[in-house]
Parts: structure tokens; C-alpha cells; sequence
């Protein structure tokens, strides 16, 4: 077994993210077969002596059938509505599951407002460290009935990703009705399962899918960026079938795994890494980008070449090198006009009020590429 397989068979705290498609009929209501083996496998983690946290997706797709709704609507009120019918079937369903186990759950729902602004996140951590500390099973959903275009996650498994890290967790477990990651399109047969994720060089050459069902908007693609974000931010992943939950949740020799990376971010670095929503863009040139990702330097302004967006001192900013790649993200010192006159000069060139980083080393985090 390798060393990533066996850190998520002993892991003390584990978050779950299931797709709709696993939970529910093609007719787009909930399949209480596949919950009750999914709250089995669960609950089994549970007495193991685990804490879970699940992600659940499902909402929308649940209120389908009470509403006579043929399929996931398109338009972002009906999707609305259908969740708020839906998140009370799929809670109720949970509730009575977990009940067969002695367990309590608690419902916990988040847009990426609660994510992206510090003290929202910091309020969502609380609440779901003391939902574990109390012995109940957090259940997590993207607040469907609430989220709009502007402020969606797009997917859970992203969720699921920020929520592992927002909980300390030691393992994130990637469910949906694909067994794994392949290095190609495994519909067409002759693709091949990836087993073991080491570093980013062993899934750089794969063109994963997107969804093609009605019920779910997270494909492929976005279980592999999810699972970047969370083993690049050290926490270990495997993908697998939820057909499979109770051996990904036992020895987790199913699926593909991915190992962690060495060193956990803090807490504050991941927020900037990977959960802020940055307000514009800073353009740096090649001896900038050597000194903010090589170095690990503070940005000045004589390395930004140009700058794009609607940003305010305190803002979150990308930072690309001149292929427009992003290469890191950080907290910029200036507002956005502000910085026209000042970019290309050297510090001592600038006006005494000016003469300091526009972004500081400590404000900044250089991307994995």
C-alpha cells in the first residue's frame, strides 16, 4: 500500500464529497438504496474511531421530483427553488440514515462568500469544529437557495477541497459514479486508470471531462483541480466510485490517490492561495516573477509592467509573469489607480508616500504550477 493510500485508511478526521448523480435516480430523485450504503460506509468510518465531515451535492436534484420537474432547471431561480424544496428532502433523508447508527447530523450551508471573506471563514471553521467536537456528522451543501451567478462555488468538489482544509482534515475522499481518474476518456475503452498521483508531472498530460448528465455540474476536470488544491495544500486524496465508499473508506485500495504535499499551508497563505476572490491583476516582468516565485521577494513597483482590474489597498491580487500565466496571488498595498504612475520606477524614484512594496512577502504566495 503506499504511504498516500495508508494516511487516508488512518486518517483521525476525513471530509467526503458526493455527486448528485450518486444519490439520486435518472428521474432525478433520491435513490435511498445508494444513501443508506453511502451512511453505512460513513457511519462505519465513524465507529472506526474517525471524524467525518460530509459534502453533499444533491439538493437541486432532489426537489425535481416533488416540483414535476423533468430535468435540472437552466435558469438560476428555478434552481433556486428547486434547492430550497430539495435541501429538505436530502436533509430528512440524512437525518433518518444516520439515525439507523445512533448518529446526529447537522446541516451546514455555505456560498463562497463564506469562503472568500476572512471573517466568514473563520465563523465556518468554528461552527464545523464544534459540530465535530459535539459528535455530530456535519453535512455540507453550497446554499443553492441563496447563491447567485456572481458568488457560485460551480462545483462541490472545490467545496469539498476548501471545507478539508478549512477543518484540518488529514484525507479528502472524491465520490461519483467514476471509479477513478484516467488518462483518457474511459466511455470510449482504452483509457487507463491512474493509480497514484505523486506530483503534478504524472497528471500534466490529462485532458479530464466535464459533465454530460442533467443532474450534476461537477465533472472530472473539477475533481482533478480539486484535488490539486487540496494535496497541493497537504492534504492526501482518492477518488473513487461511490459504489465503492466502503473500501475507500476502509483500506482505500480503490480509486486514484493523491499524495499530499510535504508542507501544510497556514491558514492564512491558503485563504490567499486558493480561497480569496482576487479583485484584479498585477503584470510583472521576468526578474519580478525570479524574485516573487524564486525568491520568495516582495513585489515592486519597478517589475510591474502593467496592471488590469478594480482593486483597493487590501485587495487580493493575481500576479503574472508575461504569458499572462498567474504565478502567485497576494495582498496589493495600493489601489488600482494609484498605480499607473508608480509601476516601472524604482523605489527611490517615488514619492516619499509611495516608496514601499506593492505587495509584501508576507501578503504573498507563489503558486504550484
Amino acid at each position: 500500500m503506499s504511504d498516500s493510500r495508508a494516511r487516508i485508511a488512518a486518517a483521525r478526521r476525513v471530509v467526503v464529497k458526493v455527486g448528485s448523480s450518486s444519490l439520486t435516480t435518472a428521474e432525478g430523485g433520491l435513490d435511498p438504496a445508494r444513501l443508506d450504503a453511502l451512511v453505512d460506509a460513513l457511519a462505519a468510518r465513524r465507529t472506526a474511531g474517525s471524524q467525518v465531515v460530509l459534502v453533499s451535492s444533491g439538493a437541486i436534484a432532489s426537489g425535481l421530483a416533488p416540483l414535476g420537474l423533468g430535468r435540472r432547471p437552466r435558469d438560476l431561480a428555478t434552481q433556486q427553488a428547486s434547492a430550497s424544496v430539495g435541501q429538505l428532502v436530502l436533509g430528512h433523508a440524512y437525518v433518518s440514515s444516520f439515525a439507523r447508527h445512533d448518529l446526529n447530523v447537522g446541516q451546514v450551508l455555505l456560498t463562497s462568500d463564506d469562503v472568500v471573506r476572512r471573517a466568514h471563514y473563520r465563523n465556518a471553521q468554528r461552527t464545523l469544529s464544534r459540530l465535530l467536537a459535539l459528535g455530530v456528522v456535519p453535512v455540507v451543501n453550497e446554499n443553492d437557495t441563496v447563491a447567485t451567478e456572481e458568488i457560485r462555488f460551480g462545483d462541490n468538489d472545490r467545496l469539498a477541497a476548501l471545507v478539508a482544509y478549512l477543518v484540518g482534515a488529514d484525507a479528502l475522499v472524491l465520490l461519483s459514479d467514476v471509479d477513478g481518474l484516467y488518462d483518457g476518456d474511459p466511455r470510449r475503452g482504452n483509457a487507463r486508470r491512474i493509480d497514484e498521483v505523486a506530483d503534478e508531472s504524472d497528471v500534466a498530460h490529462i485532458q479530464a471531462d466535464e459533465p454530460t448528465g442533467d443532474l450534476g455540474t461537477g465533472g472530472m476536470a473539477s475533481k482533478l483541480a480539486s484535488a490539486r488544491l487540496a494535496s497541493t495544500a497537504g492534504v492526501p486524496v482518492l477518488i473513487a466510485a461511490a459504489a465503492d465508499a466502503a473500501q475507500a473508506l476502509g483500506p482505500a485500495d480503490v480509486g486514484t490517490a493523491f499524495a499530499a504535499s510535504p508542507r501544510r499551508l497556514t491558514p492564512r497563505r491558503f485563504w490567499l492561495a486558493y480561497a480569496a476572490d482576487p479583485k484584479g491583476r498585477l503584470h510583472l516582468d521576468d526578474g519580478a516573477v525570479a524574485a516573487v516565485v524564486g525568491r520568495r521577494r516582495s513585489l515592486l513597483a519597478a517589475g510591474i509592467t502593467e496592471t488590469t482590474g478594480d482593486f483597493e489597498a487590501g485587495d487580493v491580487v493575481e500576479l503574472a509573469d508575461a504569458s499572462g500565466r498567474t504565478v502567485a496571488r497576494g495582498v496589493v498595498a495600493f489601489d488600482a489607480a494609484e498605480l499607473p504612475t508608480l509601476i516601472g520606477r524604482k523605489t527611490r524614484d517615488l514619492p516619499p508616500e509611495h516608496r514601499r512594496e506593492v505587495v509584501h512577502a508576507d501578503d504573498l504566495v507563489p503558486l504550484r504550477q
